[in-house]
């Protein structure tokens, strides 16, 4: 973008001219717009591990049966070497693990038809197909115990108001529900072993503070069912890693080891979810305006500190969910403003979380019914019939970043080194998004474009970098859906067209000089450089 030349830029070269007639060096000018990035590549640095790609979050548990998701988790695995996924509903009906009634002569012996029809029967054959399913493609559970079962309901009425409508009560009867968690744990460990089922983490309900939990006083009765739901799971196996309180808007925490803490709960990890559209009124019971490029990792800040003062100062801590917004809103989660929106949220989130949960990495999902157009503002990186969005971009080219952290004085910019020696750095332009509301607005994100200066020390002199890059023209599919006139129903020929223009732009290959290289990097952009 072509800006009109300020009049201190004038002097300021009328200046270097001058010093240049003298015979001396001119100094680099103190332009705004230029962001210099100095890194040495042999500097000591700190741990980096990867906490933002460790796990994704995704639509409920059946939907892991369907082909199309299972392909987009195959994609996503590729890209980022994820290790666990979270959903929804593993309790739930359609997934058929509990009922109650006569046992089956099927299944059991004829003596046992007398049994009384409150009898637990439980099923397990989608259980197996689902972890299956995720297992033979390298990914594990990050179990989410929920929601509750109708025949195990205190009240089959309440219902939440996502398409397939769970059941969000407490159980009707405790001893029941110990029955069927206990039953649920013993079947996972003669299946899978117990070195393997001790690697999953079991996370008792989602969002009990909110509408997902219908128990009264909401927190009171969850701590009810995580008692109870941690010393099941921990009856069959002290191996069994299990954690919570799960809660929307970063919420509850301290009480939460607080009250297990004073009961002799077991307790392995805390989890919490935050949006970045999540109002301070809710997350910090203040009236600030945060803006949600520095929502979730305030919050992250303040459940890092909640546990660093808790009687449990070194548990781990999950953000079992989380994503620039809760709304879907197309011009923010389908657009290249996810791009620089997640590297800034690993910069300012490094060190304080174990690992977050990005919801989610696919939109094969149904919370608000069957998906209407491949761009809605969905959660998922990859949108519906397997086109990669921006979001995807980022996630990939994020992944190149190595795991040892730089110095480096910005905050639009991370440096790192991998275990093989290469620097790679990730650098953005953060604007914020276009319109923001809950229809797609068109027009170009508000901001200048911004230069950076990389001087790059201690590298090999025949270094050169391969340049990626995430903006309005590189790897954006949302540009070509946008030229097709956003069709509801896009053509099998549109399809490929949209699935071809989501890939990521082939890298640049640029020469440094003494270690030098100058980028421009448009609004919503960003860009990462990787030197070997």
């Amino acid at each position: 973008m072509k800006t009109k030349p300020k009049p201190w830029r004038a002097l300021l070269g009328l200046l270097a001219a001058c010093l240049l007639a003298a015979g001396a060096a001119p100094a680099a000018p103190a332009d705004s717009d230029t962001v210099r990035i100095q890194v040495d590549a042999k500097a000591a640095g700190t741990p980096f591990p990867h906490f933002w790609e460790q796990m994704f979050g995704s639509g409920r548990a059946t939907l892991s049966l369907r082909d199309d998701y299972r392909k987009d988790l195959a994609e996503v695995k590729q890209a980022t070497g994820f290790g666990y996924v979270r959903f929804h509903g593993i309790l739930d009906d359609d997934v058929g693990l509990f009922h109650l009634g006569k046992v089956d002569q099927v299944f059991y012996n004829a003596a046992d038809q007398s049994a009384a029809s409150d009898r637990p029967v439980y099923n397990f054959s989608y259980v197996d197909q689902i972890y299956d399913g995720l297992l033979e493609r390298g990914v594990r559970p990050f179990v989410e115990l929920g929601f509750m079962p109708q025949d195990l309901s205190s009240d089959p009425k309440a219902l939440q108001d996502f398409s397939y409508h769970p059941n969000v009560a407490p159980p009707k009867d405790y001893a029941l529900w110990d029955g069927m968690i206990r039953a649920f744990a013993q079947h996972l460990i003669a299946r899978y072993g117990i070195d393997e089922v001790s690697k999953w983490y079991f996370e008792v309900w989602n969002e009990p503070n909110i509408g997902f939990w219908a128990g009264n006083p909401k927190m009171p009765t969850y701590y009810t069912l995580y008692d109870h739901t941690a010393r099941a799971l921990k009856s069959v196996s002290p191996r069994l890693r299990v954690g919570g309180p799960a809660t929307a808007q970063a919420a509850e925490v301290a009480d939460f080891l607080k009250h297990v803490h004073a009961a002799n709960v077991p307790v392995d990890f805390v989890s919490t979810h935050v949006y970045g559209d999540d109002t301070a009124d809710n997350v910090f019971h203040s009236s600030e305006k945060i803006p949600r490029k520095d929502m979730v990792c305030r919050a992250v800040d303040k459940v890092h500190r909640e546990i660093l003062a808790s009687p449990y100062p070194k548990l781990p801590f999950f953000m079992s969910e989380f994503n620039a917004s809760y709304a879907n809103l197309p011009n923010v989660t389908d657009t290249v403003y996810m791009g620089p929106w997640l590297a800034n949220t690993i910069r300012a989130c490094a060190g304080k979380v174990d690992a977050m949960s990005y919801w989610s990495f696919s939109d094969v999902f149904e919370e608000q019914g069957v998906v209407r157009t491949p761009f809605y503002g969905g959660f998922g990186l990859i949108a519906e019939r397997d086109i990669p969005k921006p979001a995807f971009n980022a996630f990939a080219m994020l992944h190149r970043l190595g795991d040892v952290r730089l110095p480096v004085s910005s905050d639009a910019a991370l440096a790192t080194r991998r275990a093989d020696g290469s620097l790679v750095l990730a650098l953005w332009n953060y604007a914020p998004p276009v319109g923001d509301t809950a229809s797609y607005a068109v027009g170009q994100p508000k901001g200048e474009t911004r230069h950076f200066e990389l001087a790059l020390s201690s590298l090999p002199a025949n270094a050169k970098a391969q340049v990626w890059r995430l903006d309005e023209t590189h790897g954006n599919v949302i540009a070509a859906f946008d030229r097709m006139g956003r069709p509801a129903f896009p053509s099998r020929e549109q399809i490929r067209q949209l699935r071809a223009a989501g890939q990521m732009a082939a890298p640049e290959q640029l020469a440094l000089h003494d270690g030098r290289l100058g980028l421009d990097i448009p609004p919503q952009g960003l860009v990462v450089v990787e030197v070997k």
